[in-house]
C-alpha cells in the first residue's frame, strides 16, 4: 500500500507545482485537447527542432489527473525525437489499458504513477489526454 501513497504523492506534486504548465507564445506547434465528458481543457505547446521536441508546455483546466499527467509527459518528451515521443505515448497507453509488461512501465518513469488508472475506467480519458493530443499534434504536423 505504500506505494500507492508514493505514486499520489508524485501526482499531487505535479499538480500543486507542474513545472511545464505555462503559455509559450512562439510554440511551432498548439494544439487543444478536450475531455467533453468532464470538463478537462488543455492546450498542449511544442516547441521542434528538426524532428526533437526542443520544448514543450500546457495551459488549461481539468481535474487533478489530466494535469498531473500532462505534466509528467512533457518531462518525459522534451529533448526526444518525435518517434521517441510518440513511443512512449504507446506504451502509456498500454499501461493505462492493464496491457504493458512491468518492464514497459517501469521505463515510464514518473508517469508509471499513474497505472492504477487503469482500474478506474472514468479516469481513462483523464490520464491519456495529454498524451492523446501529443499523438494528435505530433501526427498533424508530419502532413503540414
Amino acid at each position: 500500500m505504500e506505494n500507492r501513497s508514493f505514486y499520489n504523492e508524485i501526482l499531487t506534486e505535479h499538480n500543486i507545482h507542474p513545472e511545464f504548465k505555462y503559455d509559450m507564445p512562439d510554440a511551432d506547434i498548439v494544439l487543444e485537447g478536450v475531455n467533453p465528458s468532464c470538463g478537462d481543457d488543455i492546450f498542449l505547446k511544442l516547441k521542434l527542432d528538426g524532428d526533437v521536441i526542443s520544448d514543450g508546455a500546457f495551459i488549461g483546466d481539468g481535474c487533478a489527473i489530466s494535469q498531473a499527467s500532462a505534466d509528467i509527459m512533457l518531462g518525459m518528451i522534451i529533448g526526444k525525437h518525435k518517434d521517441e515521443a510518440l513511443k512512449l505515448g504507446e506504451t502509456f497507453l498500454k499501461m493505462i489499458q492493464g496491457e504493458a509488461s512491468e518492464e514497459e512501465i517501469d521505463s515510464l518513469e514518473e508517469a508509471s504513477a499513474l497505472r492504477d488508472i487503469a482500474h478506474m475506467p472514468a479516469r481513462v480519458k483523464c490520464a491519456v489526454l495529454g498524451w492523446r493530443t501529443l499523438k494528435e499534434a505530433l501526427g498533424n504536423h508530419d502532413e503540414a
